[in-house]
């Protein structure tokens, strides 16, 4: 994930800083519990599209 992209990106929801899972190719938005995918190198920020974070959930993240 380009680092400068991903520091334009903010959550759709709660418009809090994104945190990038590597491993799962996810946007993680802390505050929101939500997990938006990226697809093709495409961040799909979509509450839509999003899944609830498991709270047990440890992120390989990078920001």
């Amino acid at each position: 994930m380009d680092r400068k992209m991903l520091d334009l990106l903010v959550c759709p929801k709660t418009k809090a800083v994104l945190d990038y899972d590597e491993v799962a190719q996810e946007l993680i938005s802390q505050t929101a519990g939500l997990a938006f995918p990226i697809r093709d190198g495409i961040p799909i920020l979509l509450i839509s599209e999003s899944r609830e974070l498991d709270p047990e959930q440890e992120l390989s993240k990078e920001r």
